[in-house]
């Protein structure tokens, strides 16, 4: 049971969110921590885990027949795991989640956009799945997961009280516009098996919304360019952020050629190496 829930979690986004808490905190205090900061971002960090995690579970949950076809080794279709529980398990994430935040505002001096990014997170993640389901609209679908991540970002930030400080939305501006091309491309590698879902792709075609995912590409390398000409940095820090910047403009190539897994992977890992290089030019300021 536990390897299943584990499984519905999907352990590669809970550690983005592991990641992107700290990192908004960090960028927030300008890399000074003190005892105090770091209690309310573990709290807010679990808070953000659960979060993910009940997200990914109810997603599952909604995707059983996509997924019998798809993937069917998933924990739903193979029957490792009921349907009914595991929204059980979508739930308990949920409140578990609700639970971190509100101890954590507890000690927080600004609370309001704690609870504010938290309810506007839940939000979209409520009618990602039910409600409107805007995951079956394509595009908008990947505008609500692409906003929860860099509202990630934000959150932790405002962990710490600081969530107005520029540099976190300059951040968080680069998460959304990377994670928003990899949906697009995601779309793409499954369009095959995307029943009841209008897609980018099944819209205007692959070819085309390749082309709209490099475009979002080049505006997450726009808004990091931003960053270092109005935020903090020197502009020649940038070349902190070269292997990311490498890993994106090299993504014209298997875009189209249809490499559509290799570079949604891709994406991540360069999204990973850019959010870090931000981390990284934050403690030598």
């Amino acid at each position: 049971m536990w390897r299943e829930v584990v499984e519905l979690s999907r352990p590669k986004n809970v550690i983005l969110a592991t990641i992107t808490v700290p990192l908004g905190a960090h960028l927030a205090l300008g890399g000074v921590w003190s005892s105090q900061a770091l209690g309310l971002v573990a709290l807010q960090t679990a808070s953000a885990i659960c979060f993910v995690a009940a997200g990914n579970t109810f997603n599952d949950v909604s995707d059983v027949n996509i997924d019998a076809m798809a993937k069917p080794h998933r924990p739903i279709p193979s029957g490792r795991i009921s349907a009914s529980d595991a929204n059980k398990v979508g739930y308990a994430f949920t409140f578990l989640s609700a639970l971190f935040m509100a101890a954590g505002v507890a000690f927080t001096q600004d609370i309001y956009p704690l609870i504010g990014i938290w309810t506007f997170a839940a939000l979209l993640m409520y009618t990602y799945d039910a409600g409107p389901q805007t995951k079956r609209m394509g595009l908008i679908g990947n505008v609500a997961i692409s906003l929860m991540v860099g509202a990630v970002i934000i959150f932790g930030a405002a962990a710490v009280s600081l969530f107005d400080t520029p540099i976190v939305f300059f951040a968080a501006g680069v998460a959304f516009f990377a994670n928003l091309s990899r949906e697009i491309i995601k779309d793409c590698e499954d369009m095959e098996s995307d029943e009841g879902r209008k897609t980018l792709p099944m819209r205007i075609g692959l070819l085309n919304a390749r082309a709209v995912a490099y475009v979002c590409i080049l505006a997450s390398m726009i808004v990091l360019g931003l960053a270092h000409l109005y935020g903090p940095f020197e502009y020649h820090q940038i070349v902190f952020h070269a292997p990311a910047i490498f890993i994106l403009f090299s993504l014209n190539g298997p875009l189209f050629r249809g490499e559509d897994h290799k570079s949604q992977q891709s994406v991540r890992v360069a999204m990973l190496l850019g959010l870090l290089a931000f981390a990284v030019q934050v403690s030598i300021l």
